[in-house]
């Protein structure tokens, strides 16, 4: 098992004739996963060292079924893309696409809010690995192995750094999922910690957040109330300057709401292990998956 992608995966890669396109289309074809098809207006029926390439999400779902679609477009076009590939029937939309304007990411947001069975992960994401079954997206799945410990992180880079940390000691990954670090997110913690809880192969979730928004309080009274899994978590930025935007557009602080201490307290006050740096989230997450194994 695992969440979001699998075996079953298959993936349409809108913007697969662009550089960047390209080169994560063919690594995760090269990783296993089923790249049946692209998306680039005007360039239909190219290919993509065998990939077909069709002007339209419709017509590429109609052709290679694909469920899945991966979006890679510019910025400017990146919000119809996701409108597109949801009206063609896509259920599973991963936006890699940073710079997304905030207006555009609310337009999506409202609208997929009347699409239940849509979801969207992203933007400003680093996408999905289940190891050993499919990758859709950027992670750099090489160090990665099958295992049971979920990560959820708002960074694509503490995702990496965790991962091979536990890596290191022997752990492997049900499946890691990047949320983003957008204002916007179409996927929350709250919603892939319950896909993790109702996945019988996820015995322990690592939650990677960071500081800006509440999306980790929100997720601290979610855990306490609804998973019965352990849950270890890391809050990027103790030393952030307030006020100051750092790295993603939804990590700043405004006066004392979304700090990292205020994010750590409200998580160990419902009994969840914060660990202060990267590696001692691995050390911890180690010693749990240790027990479970026990």
């Amino acid at each position: 098992m695992a969440v979001l992608v699998d075996t079953d995966t298959r993936l349409c890669v809108s913007g697969i004739t662009g550089r960047e396109g390209t080169f994560h289309a063919l690594n995760n074809r090269t990783y296993g996963t089923q790249v049946v098809s692209g998306v680039t207006p005007g360039k239909g029926g190219q290919d993509v060292e065998g990939i077909p390439v069709f002007n339209t999400f419709h017509d590429a779902v109609a052709e290679t079924g694909a469920n899945t679609a991966m979006v890679f477009v510019p910025p400017r076009f990146a919000a119809d893309s996701i409108l597109e590939a949801e009206d063609a029937g896509v259920r599973l939309i991963v936006a890699i696409t940073e710079g997304i304007p905030a207006h555009d990411e609310l337009r999506v947001y409202n609208h997929l809010a009347s699409k239940p069975d849509v979801r969207l992960v992203g933007p400003n994401c680093p996408g999905i690995l289940s190891p050993g079954k499919a990758n859709v997206g950027i992670i750099p799945a090489s160090f990665f192995k099958e295992g049971n410990v979920g990560v959820v992180s708002r960074s694509g880079t503490l995702t990496y750094q965790i991962g091979n940390e536990l890596a290191q000691r022997g752990f492997g990954n049900s499946s890691i999922v990047g949320i983003g670090g957008d204002p916007v997110p179409g996927s929350s913690f709250i919603d892939i910690i319950a896909l993790f809880e109702a996945d019988p192969e996820t015995e322990l979730i690592v939650m990677s957040g960071e500081i800006g928004g509440s999306a980790e309080e929100e997720a601290a009274e979610y855990i306490a109330a609804e998973v019965s899994k352990p849950v270890v978590a890391y809050i990027a930025g103790f030393t952030a300057p307030e006020g100051k935007t750092m790295g993603h557009a939804g990590a700043i602080v405004s006066g004392v709401a979304g700090t990292a201490a205020g994010k750590a307290a409200a998580l160990e006050a419902k009994g969840i292990r914060v660990g202060r740096t990267p590696t001692e989230v691995a050390e911890v997450a180690a010693e749990i998956a240790a027990s479970l194994t026990a």
